[in-house]
């Protein structure tokens, strides 16, 4: 039998696994936070989005600038949610992105089957919130 020697202390074994414990838990605060922080930003996006509609609406004048802002924020959206393994929200989010970019490319009966909806990414971000304050 062979024996093992180790310098390690049990004292030190001990404070180390209590440090890690204390990491842990300080990393899961911190993807708490960032998970809110990114589907507060969903509801946010979502709003911006409803303004930029009714404007459209109302007066019928695009604003191609608006617009590339949108594709990125719903686009960037979708990037931290999948980081953050929300990845039915973040699929909605990268085929809103992708509609803002290219319009006349988005089929309609593919994006109803996609439920990307702004009621329906705005209903599914508050969901998740009070899941995640329970």
């Amino acid at each position: 039998m062979i024996e093992v020697v180790t310098a390690i202390s049990l004292w030190e074994l001990v404070k180390h696994a209590g440090s890690w414990v204390v990491n842990l838990q300080r990393a899961r605060r911190s993807r708490k936070e960032e998970s809110v922080d990114a589907l507060r930003k969903v509801v946010i996006a979502a709003r911006h989005t409803a303004v930029y509609m009714r404007q459209l609406q109302d007066t019928g004048q695009r604003s191609h600038q608006r617009e590339d802002e949108l594709a990125t924020l719903w686009t960037e959206l979708s990037f931290a949610l999948e980081d953050l393994g929300m990845d039915k929200l973040a699929k909605r989010c990268r085929i809103k992105g992708k509609e803002w970019a290219a319009p006349q490319s988005m089929d309609e009966t593919y994006l109803e089957k996609a439920d990307a909806g702004l009621e329906r990414m705005e209903q599914l971000a508050n969901a998740l919130l009070q899941e995640l304050r329970d």
